[in-house]
Formats: structure tokens, sequence, C-alpha cells
């Protein structure tokens, strides 16, 4: 699931694309809202809230969107055409540019006065430059039995982080995704962390945490199960976290990250 990041930059790239501009085409491919038509209205603004995007139009409403697994918005040049494709869930687009997206998880339209309704149960957003750690560790800090592999994921916690980053996240602290949150000492650094790898990657495509970009070096242990660790050599090894219902593969260095 595409995490913080690349939802922060896929709001920017929509953004950019439709804010400030009237729409000239609304066209909605999901039945609950085919019959929706928000050409006339112009796009104010669109912002991402953790892995949530938020299109909002003239008239209070707002386009709520999620890309879940495979979810995508692609921009480009408003020529009309766009090709028939089963994926493609909406289309929003004004005289210059078009935005596509596809495979969208979440398509809904509401009032921009109850976007609580949809992200209001989030915790404090990575990416927001009033991110506030305090809160966020005080509400990791609730379930202190919970391992911190799920309390990390838990976007009620803190919103924005997903596998990637909260593997990489704990490699680089030295912590074992096992280990329960009331057992770690420094959960604000744990916190703090994640912020700054979303933060440092938010520009780019890919992901970088190890600072090399070369590919097959970008990251410390996810995607490397079975290959040995960059720092001790130990074979990276991967298992499923969580209750059965919510099982997150869970990646990590048995040596540098000690249960």
């Amino acid at each position: 699931m595409p995490e913080g990041d690349v939802v922060w930059r896929t709001a920017r790239q929509l953004r950019e694309a439709l804010a400030g501009r009237v729409l000239v085409r609304s066209d909605f491919r999901v039945p609950r809202y085919a019959t929706t038509d928000l050409t006339g209205r112009a796009v104010t603004e669109a912002v991402s809230r953790g892995k949530h995007l938020l299109t909002r139009v003239e008239g209070g409403v707002t386009v709520h969107t999620h890309l879940k697994m495979d979810g995508s918005w692609r921009i480009s040049a408003a020529t009309g055409f766009v090709p028939r494709d089963h994926r493609i869930r909406l289309i929003l687009a004004n005289r210059d540019w078009q935005a596509v997206g596809s495979l969208l998880g979440i398509v809904e339209v509401i009032r921009t006065s109850r976007e609580d309704a949809v992200v209001g149960h989030l915790g404090p957003d990575l990416l927001d430059p009033a991110f506030d750690a305090g809160e966020a560790v005080r509400r990791l800090c609730a379930q202190p039995d919970r391992t911190i592999g799920e309390a990390l994921l838990d976007q009620r916690n803190l919103a924005g982080i997903g596998t990637i980053y909260r593997a990489e996240t704990l490699f680089l602290r030295g912590v074992s995704p096992w280990r329960p949150v009331g057992e770690i000492a420094d959960l604000h650094g744990v916190v703090e962390l994640a912020r700054r790898l979303l933060e440092a990657n938010k520009e780019r495509g890919g992901t970088v945490t190890t600072g090399d970009r070369a590919r097959g070096s970008q990251v410390w242990v996810y995607g490397r199960a079975g290959l040995p660790c960059r720092r001790c050599g130990t074979l990276i090894r991967r298992a499923e976290l969580g209750p059965a219902l919510e099982e997150r593969t869970a990646v990590w260095c048995p040596r540098c990250q000690p249960a």
C-alpha cells in the first residue's frame, strides 16, 4: 500500500493540475456516485491526510479518495481522450489537465464540513508541518502491551507510516517489531525518525533510507528477507505480525534488532 510520502506527492500533483481551475469533466465510475456532476465548479485545493486524499471543490464539496493497495492517479494533458479501461474509477479534468484515478480503494463525495467523518479518527500526520510527536507517543503508550510493529501501523496512533517505513525505522533504531510498546525507552526517537524518513523521501520517487540511491542499495531490510544484513551479515527474517485478520509482514534483522 502506498505510504504517506507517495500520497503527499500525489496530492501535490493533483493540486498543481486542478487547483484554481474550473472542472469541465467530472466522471465518477462507481455506482453510488455515477450521477454526480461537479462540472462548472473550481477545485480549490487537494491535500493529503495520512494515506487519504481530499480534493476540495467549490460549494463545500470534498472528493475523498484512498489508493489502498493498487490505486493511482495519473495526470496528463487534457486531450479529452481516456483509454477504455475498467480499472478507472474517477476522471476530473479542466481545460488544461486531466486526472485519472484507477483502482482507487475509496471514492466518495462528502461535505467539506464533514471531512472529520472520514479522517477524524487518524492520529497526527507524519508529514503535517504541525506534526505533534508528543500526541503520537501518547497514543502509542495507551496500549503498552501491544507490539511496536502493530502499534506503528495503526493509523489512529500516527498517520502515514506503512510496512516499508516501519521496517526501516525499527531497524535503524535497533528495535524488534515484536517488542511491546511499554518496553521501548525512547518512543519519541522512533516517531521522530519515522517522520524524518518520510520527509526525506516525499519530494522524490522511490524510497531511500540508506543514503544510497543505487539500485538494490536503497533500503536496509524491507524486501530483503533471506539476504544478509548490510550491517552484521545475519540473514534478514520475515514473518506475519498481528491478529489473523490484520496480519502484515514484518521484516527485521534478529541480531541488530534483538527481541
